[in-house]
């Protein structure tokens, strides 16, 4: 174990980095809520300062318990909210925008991706917060995209760079979520407006269900500290990234053009097995992870850093909240985000 002495521990606060593991911040022992959420915000640059040299920082020791003593934290973190836009995944809503991690079965692993990568603004920082820490496994792996974006083979960034990626979802009651809850809408001109507003392709196929395709930018510079980032959902929602039996499942039920998710090179062309393993694992490479303990929480810069989580036995409860919210503008993506594939 080492710690590092720079400006940080000027301020109180003593950065710990472990391999493989982030950089821990242990608290000191707090009275109360109120006690704690006064020492965030006393702290709250220098924890900033670490964020962005490190991409998530884990604070250990605070009193959070449940979700109101999460939302006192994530208030004296954060100082602007941030929506869920364009849903994709089931989350259970605690009030005052805190949410459940995810509810997806405790035995599916969650592979790296960074928060709403597709939509035009997005969280810039997400705060996780353990209340029950699982029997075993369920970490919320994270990853630097910095890194990762180093260790991908120059040619394929290049590809990306210069066609970003593309994502076509198919929105349906049985696979995935249905659009009126992704739109949060059961009017479909009100879907429409937002598709139109943010740069979102749509068709409405027969059945009533929707389909929808939208190119956006793989590679982006964070708006602060200037760094170019991998910053997308392309492995994450890619076909061959999903399990084999799973895989099979689908593609014999919806068909290649049915899937709830898959995604592309941005001029719609896939990439081999082999290249969507070589994104994998490079994922593979730059995750780190530590084990909940209660009252964790965990600050995450949604553009530096990718986050994920692992399977898990045994009861979990992790909140989330969502903010400082980014355009995409701001972010000098490689490529304009758009409805069309490019070169057409």
């Amino acid at each position: 174990m080492t710690t590092f002495a720079d400006a940080s521990t000027a301020t109180g606060i003593v950065p710990v980095r472990e391999p493989g593991k982030p950089v821990v911040v242990h608290t000191p022992e707090f009275g109360s809520m109120a006690e704690a959420a006064a020492w965030l915000s006393t702290h709250r640059a220098a924890i900033q300062a670490e964020l962005h040299r490190s991409g998530a920082v884990l604070l250990r020791g605070m009193p959070v318990t449940d979700a109101a003593s999460f939302a006192t934290a994530r208030d004296a973190l954060i100082q602007e909210r941030a929506g869920y836009k364009e849903k994709a995944t089931p989350r259970t809503d605690f009030g005052e925008g805190v949410f459940s991690s995810t509810d997806l079965p405790a035995v599916q692993p969650i592979r790296l991706h960074n928060e709403n990568s597709y939509t035009l603004d997005f969280p810039g920082v997400l705060l996780f917060g353990c209340v029950t820490a699982p029997a075993e496994g369920g970490a919320t792996t994270v990853g630097d995209m910095r890194e990762a974006l180093r260790l991908l083979p120059a040619d394929l960034a290049e590809r990306f760079a210069r066609a970003g990626w593309l994502l076509v979802r198919n929105y349906s009651e049985l696979a995935g979520l249905p659009w009126y809850k992704t739109f949060a809408t059961e009017d479909k001109a009100v879907a429409e407006a937002y598709c139109r507003e943010n740069t979102v392709g749509y068709t409405w196929l027969d059945d009533d269900s929707m389909r929808t395709e939208q190119r956006r930018s793989a590679i982006v510079t964070h708006p602060v500290t200037g760094e170019k980032v991998w910053f997308n959902h392309f492995a994450f929602w890619n076909s061959r990234t999903l399990d084999e039996d799973v895989r099979e499942v689908l593609l014999d039920t919806y068909g290649a053009d049915g899937l709830p998710f898959n995604t592309y090179l941005g001029d719609g062309t896939s990439l081999t097995d082999a290249e969507v393993d070589t994104v994998n694992e490079v994922y593979d490479r730059v995750t780190v992870r530590e084990t909940w303990q209660v009252g964790d929480v965990m600050l995450v810069d949604n553009i530096l850093c990718a986050h994920g989580r692992e399977a898990y036995a045994g009861d979990r409860k992790i909140l989330v909240a969502m903010g400082e919210p980014v355009a995409l503008a701001d972010c000098r993506p490689e490529t304009a985000p758009s409805t069309t594939r490019h070169g057409e």
